[in-house]
């Protein structure tokens, strides 16, 4: 399978220069106000942006990362203003657009390129035999995909995917929606970041969500930072760390990548971040191989037993399972720890002997550890290491999952899930009347195959880029171009828009940054942060056309006609009846409709946070014996890591260009280490095609240039959605399904 490059803006400007060794400071205020007043304009950008995240403002469209109690009148980031920027941006897609542009042509756009024509604006129908998008009225737009749906001979044909931008109003409709039509069906972007975190946590502390909130951060003596690179994907997070910093914590990262925010982070609202140095970050740094998590855990695990810096007393009261540990743990192999992690016996003895000294211990981790097929074992090594240490429920300890998409949590607890708790469907048959289904739906993974093999014909997508963000990049749009229907809410255009099935409908949608009138008068809307916090979000600007529609009421014109029972004309009306719905419908969710719109908002409970109980059904915490596999890359080979650029999110592609990493221009390059370099017969700079070896053959990825650049030796790092194409479909993490984006074995062909 070979993928073909469609980034007609080309690399020809491409350049790489000297990695940063620091990261924020003056020239990233300077690169997203100028990112912004191209977008907004001056005055525009001032008004926006003084809103973001304020508690009478808009949430962030990006990252999940919380707000503090005392904000900031800049309370943004460099990669927050690019979010922003491009859902509040002044371009429009004129009806024009549609009539020259064919979809099998715009198929071969760059998504950067489809993302910068500007916002959508009208309703959009590609009817069976069409290559164009028309322009049409809302009220065909929803026939046409109510006709569509109620044409399948079972509502299992459908598969309805969510991005982590829907808010909880329109979240919890959609799933209400969705079962009253009759399937669990419900896909997310959750499916493809951290899922091997929810099951792991579930198994092991009874919820599936992080224990701490940033004062946690701030109380703890050590902060472990792995497979993560919060310069990039969530910024603010930098900000959090210097505090915890200068309150006297000891930070850890570990990544196979040197990453400049954990290097030193100099605050753009300090002056030392001005003029000055700014903050020394990790003071120890692990370069470990790809996939050498689990392997470091283990031995980090095995030493504190050893030496005897456990906590017994909290081990014997609040735990079970530490025997069957301690038998594993003796027997891992110290040599196979070595090849698999590449660190040395001192750089783990000195981690060892940190967290042995520290009773307030945090992992913070992100996709650099759930998207491997050990994912959901190393996770529950993480909780391993905090409950020998008693690390967990009390102040300035526990763990730390880093969601990167603005309120991904939030869909979860809104009952975005293919496998709905009991207490969810009690919840719905009681307040609704409807007996909802029961049966398991599919994940983001088996809908592409249910596509491909022909069991689904529908998927209708609430925001996100399915087509991008998935894996097997051949597979899923053949798979997706077989359906008969496929329908987008979206506010831009992105490449999922151009591979449909044979009927296709784009439905614009309000941004979040937008004031969203209905019947009774302007409405909010509410998210939920990484560390469980739900609050309100007001969006202010004026629509960037009359035509749009809020999330909430696109479903409820869908339910409408397809579930007509239902009162989804009060819930279109007044979000706050929705509100109301969510507190007697979904779990822990008493006091909902009041607490969730008070200024800050209110925290979600968290059996474990604060307190050592834990909502599993013993009552204990649970240690987990977990089977060291380490991935084998044959001779000639590399194990590749998908990351992303400093000028993207997700799939969305600001720009062209990695500033901290030294890249310029362009996105197809490859970094891997001067000796691999070396020892592959290449050089730095040369052109070589990506191929990716599974037991189903091969896949290909054309055209990178080579950058020595210092990642761990025997592993390599290129940006997605352009290496998707690499990982097989069914490479998927043990029990959570998340594709391994983080574990593919790959050659490098001289182009």
């Amino acid at each position: 399978m070979r993928d073909a490059p469609r980034d007609d803006v080309g690399d020809a400007d491409l350049s790489v220069g000297t990695p940063k060794e620091w990261a924020a400071g003056v020239p990233g205020v300077l690169h997203s106000l100028g990112h912004a007043r191209d977008h907004l304009g001056p005055v525009r950008t001032v008004r926006t942006l003084l809103r973001l995240n304020q508690v009478d403002g808009v949430d962030c469209p990006g990252c999940a990362w919380p707000e503090g109690h005392d904000r900031k009148k800049a309370e943004f980031c460099e990669n927050g203003v690019k979010a922003v920027a491009e859902e509040a941006t002044l371009r429009r897609i004129p009806s024009g657009f549609w009539a020259e542009h064919a979809v099998s042509e715009l198929a071969q756009r760059s998504g950067y390129w489809l993302g910068q024509q500007g916002r959508l604006v009208e309703p959009l129908l590609k009817r069976a035999g069409s290559d164009h998008y028309e322009p049409v009225d809302w009220d065909t737009a929803l026939d046409v995909v109510a006709e569509e749906l109620r044409a399948l001979g079972d509502p299992d044909q459908a598969s309805f995917y969510t991005s982590g931008r829907t808010s909880n109003e329109a979240a919890f409709l959609y799933q209400l929606l969705v079962r009253a039509y009759g399937t669990n069906n419900l896909p997310d972007c959750s499916n493809m970041c951290h899922e091997s975190s929810g099951l792991a946590l579930t198994e092991t502390i009874g919820i599936g969500k992080g224990s701490v909130t940033l004062d946690d951060l701030e109380q703890a003596e050590v902060i472990l930072v792995m497979g993560q690179n919060p310069g990039t994907n969530h910024p603010r997070m930098l900000t959090a760390l210097q505090a915890a910093k200068k309150a006297g914590a000891t930070i850890v990262a570990v990544n196979p990548l040197p990453e400049a925010g954990l290097l030193r982070f100099k605050d753009p609202q300090k002056p030392s971040g001005v003029v000055g140095r700014g903050t020394d970050m990790a003071d120890q740094f692990l370069q470990i191989r790809v996939n050498g998590d689990l392997a470091l855990l283990q031995a980090v695990n095995k030493r504190l037993v050893e030496t005897g810096a456990v906590d017994e007393r909290f081990v014997a009261e609040k735990t079970e399972g530490y025997a069957a540990l301690v038998a594993h743990l003796a027997q891992v192999d110290d040599d196979v720890v070595r090849r698999a992690t590449g660190l040395h016996d001192g750089e783990i003895e000195e981690l060892v002997s940190r967290l042995a000294g520290a009773e307030r211990i945090v992992v913070c981790w992100a996709m650099g550890l759930t998207q491997h097929k050990n994912s959901v074992a190393t996770i529950r090594e993480v909780v391993n290491l905090l409950l020998l240490r008693g690390a967990i429920g009390k102040p300035g300890a526990g763990v730390c999952p880093v969601r990167g998409h603005s309120n991904v949590q939030g869909d979860r607890t809104m009952g975005i899930w293919e496998k709905p708790p009991p207490e969810l469907l009690d919840g719905l048959r009681a307040e609704f009347g409807f007996e909802p289904p029961a049966a398991d739906g599919l994940d983001t993974v088996d809908t592409i195959r249910a596509l491909r093999d022909g069991r689904v014909r529908a998927v209708v997508a609430m925001g996100g880029n399915f087509v991008a963000a998935t894996p097997d990049s051949a597979v899923t749009e053949a798979a997706v171009r077989s359906a008969r229907l496929t329908v987008h809410v979206a506010t831009k255009l992105n490449r999922s828009h151009t591979v449909t099935g044979e009927v296709a409908v784009l439905l614009p949608c309000l941004g979040r940054t937008e004031r969203d009138v209905q019947a009774s008068g302007e409405q909010v809307v509410t998210v939920e942060d990484s560390m469980s916090s739900v609050h309100a979000s007001r969006g202010r600007l004026e629509p960037a056309s009359p035509l749009l529609r809020s999330e909430v009421a696109i479903v409820c014109g869908l339910g409408e006609r397809l579930a007509p029972a239902l009162p989804w004309a009060r819930f279109r009306d007044d979000y706050s009846s929705i509100r109301e719905a969510i507190e007697r419908v979904v779990p822990h969710c008493e006091g909902y409709a009041s607490r969730s719109v008070a200024p800050g908002g209110y925290l979600l409970p968290h059996a474990s946070r604060g307190r050592q109980v834990f909502a599993t059904p013993s009552g204990l915490a649970q240690f987990s014996v977990n089977e060291l596999v380490v991935v084998e890359v044959p001779p000639g080979r590399l194990l590749l890591q998908t990351v992303r650029s400093h000028d993207q999110y997700n799939t969305t592609i600001y720009g062209l260009d990695d500033r901290y990493r030294g890249v310029t221009g362009g996105r197809r390059v490859v970094f891997v280490h001067p000796s691999d370099v070396a020892a592959l017969g290449l050089t730095d700079g040369a052109m070589v095609d990506l191929v990716s070896e599974w037991n189903d053959g091969e896949r290909t990825a054309p055209g990178f240039r080579v950058v020595a650049y210092p990642t761990a030796r025997g592993c390599a790092a290129a940006y997605f959605p352009e290496t998707n194409v690499l990982v097989p479909l069914d490479s998927t993490a043990d029990g959570s399904q998340t594709p391994t984006s983080k574990s593919v074995v790959v050659r490098l062909v001289p182009a």
